[in-house]
Formats: structure tokens, C-alpha cells, sequence
């Protein structure tokens, strides 16, 4: 082997392997059966026929930091281009590890090039700060009420009422932790937005189990050139 070879990053999708497995074992089986079929259903429903295209200039709606205090995408992205993640929440393990990875693998190459990297759900601000925290992010979390920027873009959906009572069973409710008090949530997205704030690429999961890797966000950032 040569001496500077490197080992490359585990994908996210082998990190999710990896987390269902610990995950998983220590839920109820009738539970993990429930978001099973449920994963499915969202993922046969595909990508929203709605959903927006590059060349959309998106509204500078009001989002929150995780202190609570007023602030907007252009606030956040101070004429840099963005690349923003919408994610459903910190209480998905799903979500907190595209966020840890984004950190770890895609964070030193958007500071590089001068691009920010924005993380952003539906959750009151308490729940930004702990995603935040939990995961050691150094990048801002922003909380969307409402979800008004991801219903900009097209992305908004809701669980089945088979997955919001499994997730009630375990201790979960959404409409608690949603700054609105709704189940909506964003599909898993990741965005590129210019300077302008005019969208340059995007990239939508419904099968919310997924999350768009690494290299496929750096291919996108060539959007941005020219």
C-alpha cells in the first residue's frame, strides 16, 4: 500500500447502517415495523411534482436562531452563497447523522470556497440549540416556523397516522417540538443558493431513512460558477 493513501470517509448511507442497527435493537419490533412501511409509503410518493427549480429566487423569510432572536437567510448568508440542510428535527437520528457528517466531510470545503453551510427545521429554537449542541455543530441551526422557506421550495409533508401514534408510543410528538404546532415537516433537502439568493441546485429525499452524500454536494457547488 502506498504510504499516502488515505482511508476514505464512510458515506452516509453506511452510517446510517450503522446507526440503525444500534438503534433499532432497542425499539419495539411492532415500532420499527410501523416506520418501515412508512419509509416506503414516503419514498413511493417520490419527489413533489411542485417541488422548486433552479432560478427560483427565494423569499427572505424570517427564521429564528437558536437564542430565539430574529434573523433571515440573507442575514445568515451575508451575500455568500448558502448551502442550506433542511433536516425534520434533532429527535431523528436519521437527521443527526447527515448533520455530524456534513460537519466532519463538507464543512472545510464550503469555509475554502466562502460558502456557508446553514442547517435548518421546523423545531422551536430550544430544539435547534440541542441539535446543535448534541451534534458539536459549528455551523448556524435555525429554526423555520411554519416551515414557510421549505413550503418555498416545495418540500413539506407529513407523516401517516399509523407513524405519528408509533412515534406517540414512543414518547414522541412532533406537534410538540414543531414551532407551530403542526406534524409537518420537510423532506430531507439539501439546497445551493447563490449569493443573490436565487437557488442554484437541489437535491430531495422522501425516504426520510436517506440523505444526500458528500460528493454529491460538492459536484453541485459548480452551479454556482458562471
Amino acid at each position: 500500500m502506498d504510504a499516502d493513501m488515505t482511508t476514505a470517509s464512510p458515506t452516509i448511507a453506511d452510517r446510517v447502517d450503522t446507526m440503525e442497527r444500534s438503534t433499532m435493537a432497542q425499539m419495539p419490533a411492532e415500532a420499527v415495523a410501523t416506520f418501515h412501511r412508512e419509509q416506503s409509503r414516503m419514498a413511493g410518493l417520490g419527489v413533489p411534482a411542485d417541488v422548486a427549480s433552479p432560478g427560483l429566487s427565494l423569499p427572505d423569510i424570517e427564521l429564528l436562531d437558536v437564542h430565539g432572536a430574529a434573523t433571515s437567510l440573507a442575514g445568515t448568508q451575508a451575500g455568500q452563497p448558502v448551502v442550506l440542510v433542511f433536516y425534520r428535527g434533532a429527535w431523528c437520528p436519521y437527521c443527526n447523522v447527515g448533520l455530524r457528517a456534513y460537519q466532519a466531510d463538507l464543512l472545510p470545503t464550503l469555509r475554502e470556497r466562502g460558502i456557508t453551510l446553514v442547517a435548518v427545521s421546523p423545531q422551536k429554537p430550544d430544539g435547534s440549540l440541542s441539535a446543535q449542541e448534541s451534534n458539536e455543530l459549528r455551523y448556524p441551526v435555525l429554526s423555520d416556523p411554519g416551515n414557510k422557506l421549505a413550503r418555498a421550495l416545495g418540500i413539506v409533508t407529513e407523516h401517516g397516522d399509523e407513524a405519528k401514534a408509533a412515534q406517540l408510543g414512543l414518547g414522541l410528538d412532533v406537534a410538540e417540538v414543531n414551532a407551530d404546532g403542526t406534524h409537518e415537516l420537510p423532506m430531507p433537502t439539501v439546497a445551493i443558493v447563490d449569493g443573490g439568493g436565487v437557488l442554484r441546485w437541489i437535491d430531495v429525499r422522501p425516504d426520510y431513512a436517506t440523505r444526500t452524500e458528500v460528493p454529491e454536494i460538492i459536484a453541485g457547488l459548480s452551479t454556482l460558477q458562471g
